[in-house]
């Protein structure tokens, strides 16, 4: 039987961060990440270890989540849900997410998949294989992409060791 409170403690800052690399605003990641482990408390009898294991579970709610949040939005995609959020007058007044100002720039220069790619495996700390079973490719792909993603952020930076 699934322990939902175990898995909350264990895996609440990840949740987080990986919405803190997927939207632009701390309280959406917030709410992100309380709808999640509301889904979790809900579906918990569903979860089946025979299928995929807690962590890829709990990452495919949080995708489900994601996407719900964009359709309530009306946008098709985050990059639309990203520049409609343009409001503030200078990035020095949009609201932190706890990402460094610098790397929030470089995730928005980053087209959807890789920004996917980059919130599984920085934001919610996945493995390689674990990506490839969410996004549905293969761990080499992710790798490419993890790679490509990683060089375009070093060029937004211009620090090869601000990014890891």
């Amino acid at each position: 039987m699934l322990n939902v409170n175990e898995l909350y403690a264990s895996h609440i800052d990840r949740v987080y961060a990986f919405f803190a690399y997927r939207v632009t605003s701390a309280s959406d990641a917030e709410d992100l990440t309380s709808a999640t482990f509301e889904r979790v408390v809900r579906h918990a009898h569903r979860f089946d270890p025979a299928r995929a294991s807690v962590t890829t579970w709990l990452f495919v709610i949080s995708e489900n989540v994601l996407v719900d949040h964009y359709r309530r939005q009306g946008r098709r995609d985050e990059r639309d849900f990203d520049e409609a959020d343009d409001r503030w007058s200078a990035p020095e007044d949009r609201p932190s997410i706890g990402l460094s100002p610098e790397l929030e720039s470089a995730l928005g220069s980053l087209n959807d998949r890789e920004r996917r790619v980059i919130g599984l495996r920085f934001g919610a700390d996945l493995s390689g294989k674990e990506i490839a079973a969410l996004v549905g490719t293969s761990e080499a792909n992710v790798h490419q992409l993890l790679s490509r993603a990683l060089r375009r952020m070093r060029t937004e930076i211009g620090d090869v060791s601000s990014v890891r």
